[in-house]
């Protein structure tokens, strides 16, 4: 078995970072490469239609695993991010204009892959007055219009520096799933996230639950930064305060040498610990193993979601 090699860092933009030398990952950690006809698949469709995903631009240690199922998640509104996080692969810089067809290419793939479930990401366009809301909306519509059985699930950024009612647009739309990573603990957040406010991110979060309580909300957090058990879990506590959902936790992975350096590498059994405390404080799904990503097995996720809604309705 051969580990999966994270691209090197593309863009000169991050060369201000000092090394971080990463450990070398333990044998939980490490994947098989991508390859084979499914795989190659997914790879046509996603060329074919001028499409960006984050599995690619983040580096995802699951990208074989899920593009030889044809699942891929899609990036929209570009590839270059205004913001600047530490963990992050993306190249910043100054984004181009967005693409009015975008939506329906998205739609097209989502309806050429079959998908049952897909899941819809973005950089962070702070340089947007609507921070991409529009965009976000458009490309669901498009997806219902082309693909009405597929559920859509969306991973969103924080829309920081926008007039609070962007939000609504995004609502309207009617995911099934909306995402937003809180990423680490508060107290890592001006190492970690400094374009980002951890209760900002939170408070999105609630009002998505406050606008439509139908909508299932969703949020991340990866570990391996430097957090400690107690932020953890108290970042838990904080997540169910804000009513959310589903709550997912993975190992950190240091995509290159300029990014923010791994700590330690949490084992499985930390993992099992964390996911047996987050289901004992109410969440109604919860994903927490090395490889956890925010999409990774997220449509056979969605689908115990919705039957722990349902067995909770039934219970109450």
């Amino acid at each position: 078995m051969r580990d999966l090699k994270i691209p090197e860092q593309r863009h000169p933009e991050k060369a201000h970072r000092p090394d971080n030398a990463a450990p070398r990952k333990p044998k939980w950690i490490r994947v098989k490469a991508p390859g084979g006809a499914g795989y190659a698949e997914t790879h046509k469709i996603m060329r074919d239609n001028n499409l960006v995903t984050v599995c690619e631009e983040a580096g995802c240690p699951n990208v074989g695993e899920c593009w030889s199922q044809g699942h891929a998640t899609m990036m929209i509104m570009g590839e270059i991010c205004t913001r600047g996080c530490t963990f992050c692969n993306i190249a910043t810089g100054k984004p181009d204009t967005l693409d009015a067809f975008e939506p329906g290419r998205v739609a097209h793939a989502v309806h050429k892959l079959g998908l049952n479930h897909v899941v819809i990401t973005s950089v962070d366009r702070d340089d947007l007055l609507d921070g991409g809301a529009e965009h976000f909306a458009q490309t669901i519509r498009a997806v219902r219009h082309r693909s009405p059985k597929t559920t859509i699930e969306i991973l969103t950024p924080d829309f920081l520096k926008c007039d609070p009612s962007v939000l609504e647009v995004v609502v309207e739309a009617k995911p099934d799933v909306f995402n937003h990573n809180l990423e680490t603990v508060p107290g890592l957040y001006p190492q970690v996230r400094p374009g980002a406010r951890y209760f900002h991110s939170l408070r999105l979060l609630q009002r998505v639950k406050e606008m439509d309580p139908s909508i299932f909300t969703k949020s991340g957090i990866m570990v391996g930064l430097g957090e400690d058990e107690q932020q953890v879990r108290q970042i838990m506590d904080d997540m169910r305060a804000a009513d959310i959902d589903f709550l997912t936790i993975g190992q950190y992975l240091q995509p290159t040498p300029k990014h923010h350096g791994i700590d330690r590498f949490v084992t499985p059994e930390e993992f099992a610990a964390y996911e047996k405390a987050a289901f004992g404080k109410g969440f109604l799904m919860v994903s927490a193993t090395p490889l956890t990503r925010s999409s990774y097995h997220a449509g056979d996720d969605f689908a115990r979601l919705r039957d722990a809604r349902q067995k909770k309705l039934g219970e109450g």
